[in-house]
């Protein structure tokens, strides 16, 4: 029996931050102090004014570095690892009784070959079910977990736009380079994980 639980592993993160925008109103809040523990950060004063200014992410990064996104894509590997080794279980178990089956087939009346012929048709179709009832399940869980790191990003980026005068934030990635060039002093990389996981951590005392 072949599996086809190959998702996760073809998950891009890039692609779910792909046209992440994040306006801030009117009424924003700007700073002159430079931004904090951000290796990219550079002073307000340096970009010039905040208004109009676009910033971006590297998304490699933050699927690299984000915990949320790292624990989910963990939770979601251990998912797949065990229904795997449940659906291998069932095909070996399968497999012997097939073996089994053509062991004896030679000494085994025309009816009791026939019975048995239609038992294992009836195991490989259950398997193939179950196969495809995983997989599925999988499939829903991915989508609905990594929505929520998308809403949970999405929001940080719509407040973190606001305070500091942000009215673009674009996403980089070399598997998806929407972005082909960006000045250094425009990314925000750093300081959105260190905040990000600060919120996270903070989330789960």
């Amino acid at each position: 029996m072949n599996t086809i639980f190959s998702i996760v592993s073809k998950v891009s993160f890039g692609l779910l931050l792909v046209g992440t925008i994040a306006s801030c109103n009117q009424g924003a809040k700007t700073s002159n102090e430079p931004a904090k523990n951000d290796s990219n950060a550079v002073s307000k004063e340096s970009q010039g004014s905040s208004k109009d200014k676009i910033v971006y992410l590297n998304s490699d990064s933050l699927s690299e570095k984000y915990q949320y996104f790292k624990d989910i894509k963990s939770k979601l590997e251990n998912k797949v690892k065990k229904a795997q080794a449940d659906l291998q279980s069932k095909s070996t178990a399968f497999q012997r009784e097939v073996a089994e089956y053509q062991k004896n087939a030679a000494t085994m009346s025309a009816a009791d070959r026939q019975a048995t012929e239609q038992k294992l048709a009836r195991k490989q179709d259950e398997l193939a079910r179950l196969d495809q009832t995983a997989s599925s399940s999988i499939a829903k869980d991915e989508s609905e977990e990594f929505n929520n790191v998308y809403n949970k990003i999405t929001e940080f980026l719509k407040k973190h736009a606001a305070e500091n005068g942000y009215k673009l934030v674009l996403t980089y990635s070399k598997t998806n380079p929407t972005v082909l060039y960006a000045d250094p002093s425009l990314e925000i990389t750093n300081e959105v994980i260190k905040q990000l996981n600060e919120e996270y951590k903070t989330s789960n005392k």
